[in-house]
């Protein structure tokens, strides 16, 4: 099995540990600082990882370039906005509706990746990709009547269109990180995909702390004092949160975007085990036929 595919699968499960620990941080501050504490407290994880593989193991620091820095800053500006309106999601629908919406970044990283880049989809990726599309829309509508047109209003409705525009920035953020990751190989004295990855990891999380603690400082410094409060639980998020970014980085430098997310689309299995167990949440026959579909995505995507 592809190194590519046991990485996505890790990454879906970290991704899904940060995405509860951040819904219950919720509870105790607003969304930026919710949004923050994925970014600020794993900064010392992406330290310590780059510098393991740079002085533990010999591996030699890529050369950023100019290439590098424009992809890094925008894929690091659109995955705050991104995580931003994922985790205020969570104040209007259940865990796992909230990130069910976002989900439909695999079909938009596909093009956005098409339209910028060129790249081509085959078509059972581009099947894949709609069946666990189709999944999250059956997720989305599974508390109202079924209909046609309750399909379309599922797209439309404000908590579908903050959700959507997550998976935007989602879909934005991971074209970013493969540009700015790939753009790093000419400086090496050969391709080294983890290394290239946990740099920018590195980069790309020092941006984003410096950004939100400027905003922060300007206009909610009661939310720092909140952050520094809630420290125990904001370890375990950027722990958990820099190890699947690391993860991500790695996988979308190996294999494309929109191939990685949807394989990453089995997060929505261990997002209902977590709405579930964790948050009590109750989930009906068609949520459940939406994720049994998202996992037809993933399986068609594997044999494909």
């Amino acid at each position: 099995m592809p190194a590519w595919i046991l990485i996505t699968f890790a990454s879906a499960f970290l991704q899904n540990m940060r995405s509860v620990l951040q819904k219950y941080l919720k509870g105790r501050m607003g969304t930026t600082g919710a949004t923050f504490v994925r970014f600020g407290y794993g900064v010392p994880f992406a330290l310590a990882y780059l510098a393991v593989l740079h002085l533990g193991l010999g591996r030699p620091l890529p050369v950023p370039n100019s290439a590098f820095a424009f992809w890094a800053v925008i894929g690091a500006f659109a995955q705050i906005s991104a995580t931003f309106l994922l985790v205020h999601l969570f104040s209007f629908r259940n865990f796992a509706v909230g990130t069910a919406y976002s989900r439909t970044e695999p079909a938009q990283a596909a093009l956005i990746a098409l339209v910028l880049f060129g790249e081509t989809i085959t078509l059972p990726t581009v099947m894949a990709i709609l069946v666990s599309v189709f999944g999250v829309m059956l997720i989305s509508v599974a508390r109202t009547a079924l209909s046609l047109s309750a399909l379309f209003t599922s797209v439309v409705s404000r908590t579908a269109l903050l959700g959507l525009l997550s998976g935007l920035f989602f879909g934005v953020s991971g074209i970013s990180y493969r540009s700015a990751s790939l753009a790093l190989q000419p400086s090496l004295p050969a391709p080294d995909s983890v290394m290239q990855a946990s740099f920018t990891l590195v980069v790309v999380i020092l941006v984003q702390t410096f950004a939100m603690l400027i905003w922060m400082l300007w206009r909610d410094r009661a939310e720092l004092r909140r952050i520094g409060a809630a420290w125990k639980i904001g370890i375990a998020v950027g722990f958990v949160g820099a190890t699947a970014s690391f993860g991500w980085f790695t996988a979308m430098t190996l294999q494309q975007v929109a191939v990685v997310k949807a394989l990453a689309q089995v997060e929505m299995l261990f997002t209902f085990a977590s709405s579930v167990f964790f948050f009590k949440e109750t989930i009906n026959r068609l949520e459940v036929a939406g994720c049994l579909l998202i996992v037809a995505g993933v399986l068609l995507l594997l044999v494909v």
